[in-house]
Formats: C-alpha cells, structure tokens, sequence
C-alpha cells in the first residue's frame, strides 16, 4: 500500500456489501485507522440493513444507511438527490481518504454504483466533501465476459494475504448470508485495486473520460 500516513476515512458506497466486496480487505488490514462507511441504498431493507451494521462491527468501523431508490427497474436519480443524501449521511468532517465507485461502475453494470462515483467526485471537487486525497474502486469485468476482477495497472493494487481474504469472504457468506455459489461469494476479490487522486483537477478530468484510463 505504499507509506500512506491516512488515519480517517470515508468509505461510500451504494449497497451493503459494496465496501466489504471492493475495499474490505483494506479496511481489515488497517484497524487502527478511523473508519466510516455509508452506504446510500437498503436503509430500510429488513434484511440487509441489520447484516450491514452487523458488518460493520467485524470491520471494526463506524457507518450510516440511506435509502435511496434502489427498485429492480434502476431508474436513473437526479444528481441533486444522489449528492444530498451523501451530503446529509456525510459527516461534515475532514477526511484524510475518500473511497468509492467509479463513475464506470465495476461491472456491467450497476446504475446506483456509476451515480454515486459521479456525485463524489463532482462533491469533491466543489469542496463540499473535505478529503486529503480520493480513491475510485479500480474494478472491470469485461463487459460481462468474467466476474469484476482489480485493474492490475491501477494507481493501487495490492494481493490480500490469504488471512485477510478468507476475513473478508466469510463477511459475504456468513455476515451477509451469500451463497458460495453466488455472484457476490464468487466475485470477492483477492486482489484490490483503486485509482488514486490528490487533485480535484485530475478526479475532475477522469470524470469527463467516464471514469477510464485517459
């Protein structure tokens, strides 16, 4: 991971399980620094909202659940909506790190992770989130041709130990209850990757480029 003196960060995501699948290995490999996750959709899932804050407490991290629209449909959000609800689950607080989506999403695709990598970097860049530096979940399937895998020539990549990994497998199956078989048990990565940016003029030109290497 380099030497990266980060203690606070803020970790957003559209969907419980999000930041276990693309960040939890590094969440688990550095508990001493302050975590907080939020996550924008499922606030008043029955289900998953209890297996998040569950989650949270393996992560050893603090967290907040929204409720955006996350019907089957996937209708497009106004980015107004997106942006206000990060804002008010968002402490109002400076953050060493921001982590999230990438405006492209990880796969092919998911419309609520493409939104909410846009609306942090557009909140970003207007000052209106306080972060030292952000990251984008470096991730890509192919367009479905494969389950998401890390971008090896991404800003950060980094091999889980084998320890740190099968941590955060056993939070997709047993802390969310995901089938082995499932999508999401045989997407989590061993590897995670994240494209890295100390300026609010790069983050702002990689949105322009969609999120992809320019």
């Amino acid at each position: 991971m380099g030497k990266l003196t980060a203690k606070s960060v803020a970790v957003i995501v559209a969907h419980p399980d999000d930041e276990t699948l693309w960040a939890g290995g590094t969440i688990l490999s550095h508990p001493s620094w302050q975590w907080f996750i939020v996550c924008l959709c499922r606030g008043s899932d029955k289900d998953r909202a209890p297996r998040f804050y569950n989650a949270l407490k393996v992560l050893k991290s603090d967290g907040v659940m929204g409720d955006l629209d996350d019907g089957p449909d996937q209708k497009p959000l106004e980015e107004k909506e997106v942006e206000d609800v990060i804002l008010n689950l968002l402490p109002s607080k400076h953050f060493d790190l921001v982590i999230s989506h990438n405006p492209s999403g990880e796969y092919t695709r998911h419309i609520r992770h493409e939104e909410a990598g846009k609306a942090i970097i557009k909140l970003w860049n207007a000052g209106k989130i306080f972060g030292s530096e952000l990251w984008t979940f470096a991730y890509e399937d192919g367009k479905k041709e494969y389950y998401p895998k890390p971008v090896e020539s991404a800003s950060v990549y980094r091999t889980l130990t084998k320890r740190i990994w099968l941590r955060k497998y056993n939070i997709i199956t047993d802390t969310y209850g995901f089938e082995k078989s499932s999508f999401e048990a045989l997407t989590t990565p061993r590897a995670e990757a994240f494209w890295q940016f100390r300026s609010t003029y790069h983050a702002k030109k990689w949105l322009k480029n969609g999120g992809v290497s320019i």
